[in-house]
């Protein structure tokens, strides 16, 4: 089962990017091609009843299999990224985090109106991030048609953050 071959290869890292958090860090996974395709296969079964235009990554770790997704689904990718580093004209949206605030920006022709977007990130925690991400889709007028992550942190209720948006939420593996 692809969950428990995730949280087998997951490395946990105490006390990062602050005291009492637990990260858990992907990298280990990324060594693993076999594991890499498996994944992307799952993330895109998830997805096969749901229309999908454009898939929407989160920087940075939602590029790594955002991209791949995308390739699988045959649609577009959209990175969503950290204010600065866009080289076009942008939309930006703010948002809080347990340790300060932060800034995501889209190119202003990322998405046509009434596109159905795929957010992909690596992990759903608290969900602030996804959210600014959702109504930075929203502004160009398109469509959350759902979320994709390899991880979601559910004792954080994220994913009660984002059914406002879409009511479809998949992850690989669960904690």
């Amino acid at each position: 089962m692809i969950e428990a071959k995730i949280k087998q290869t997951l490395r946990d890292v105490a006390d990062f990017p602050k005291p009492g958090i637990i990260f858990k860090d992907i990298t280990p996974v990324l060594h693993d091609p076999i594991l890499c395709a498996e994944i992307t296969q799952a993330l895109a079964l998830q997805l096969a009843d749901i229309k999908i235009d454009v898939v929407a990554g989160i920087e940075s770790r939602g590029f790594l299999f955002g991209l791949a997704l995308a390739q699988e689904l045959k649609v577009p990718f959209v990175p969503i990224r950290k204010a600065g580093k866009l080289p076009y004209k942008t939309i930006q949206q703010s948002y809080d985090l347990e340790y300060g605030s932060a800034t995501l920006e889209v190119h202003e022709d990322a998405f046509k109106p009434g596109q159905n977007v795929l957010i992909h990130d690596d992990l759903l925690a608290t969900g602030g991030t996804v959210v600014a991400a959702s109504k930075l889709v929203n502004l160009l007028q398109a469509n959350v048609a759902a979320y994709s992550f390899l991880i979601s942190l559910d004792f954080l209720n994220g994913r009660d953050r984002l059914t406002s948006f879409s009511p479809n939420t998949f992850s690989l593996a669960k904690f």
